[in-house]
């Protein structure tokens, strides 16, 4: 369990910590962390037992119109290159994950929640380094695909993506998130078919 946490670098969205636990073994031990949260709320959650809620949403969009399923192609400055990967952003202050949803799905590709389908909060991508945690979001939408809101930072390029372009992704020696990667091999194989 954890004993102690040191603030190594703090900034807007991501910070580092140095946390101090002891192993099985009984010996005092230190690990890097990488978070979203402030050092106030990581002590609360480690030492108060106070609940951990989701830091983002990723949303898994199904085009019903053209039986299709969103995703985008993004600049991400950790890679230094373009990767195909779903919707996605950070729950802001106030937001619940519907709103987020909603507002996400048309700042990144333009297109109109049409309905929740289904949904899993607080999953972790990857807990060896980072506390992140993600509501995985299943939704309808329409409209047409479009740029125009997204923010200056923002590189992305949406797609609608029928079964065939997805199996191409797949074969492709494209960088891909693991999460697309996932929805995409299930959507080919006809998993979300209900869903079109």
């Amino acid at each position: 369990m954890v004993k102690e946490i040191k603030s190594l670098a703090e900034t807007r969205f991501v910070s580092m910590y140095e946390l101090f636990y002891d192993n099985k073994l009984g010996q005092r031990k230190s690990w890097i962390l990488s978070s979203r949260k402030p050092k106030s709320v990581l002590e609360k959650q480690f030492f108060e037992n106070q609940d951990d809620k989701a830091d983002a949403v990723v949303i898994v969009a199904f085009h019903k119109l053209t039986k299709s399923i969103v995703c985008l192609k993004q600049f991400r400055v950790p890679i230094n290159s373009y990767i195909y990967e779903l919707p996605a952003g950070l729950i802001d202050a106030g937001e619940d994950i519907n709103s987020t949803v909603e507002r996400e799905l048309k700042e990144e590709t333009g297109l109109a929640l049409v309905d929740m389908l289904d949904g899993h909060d607080k999953l972790y991508l990857s807990p060896g380094m980072t506390d992140e945690s993600v509501a995985l979001m299943y939704c309808t939408c329409e409209g047409e695909l479009s740029t125009k809101y997204l923010e200056a930072d923002e590189d992305i390029t949406p797609y609608l993506l029928t079964k065939e372009e997805a199996q191409t992704i797949l074969k492709s020696d494209n960088k891909i998130d693991i999460k697309l990667y996932v929805v995409l091999s299930a959507f080919v194989n006809g998993q979300y078919d209900e869903n079109l």
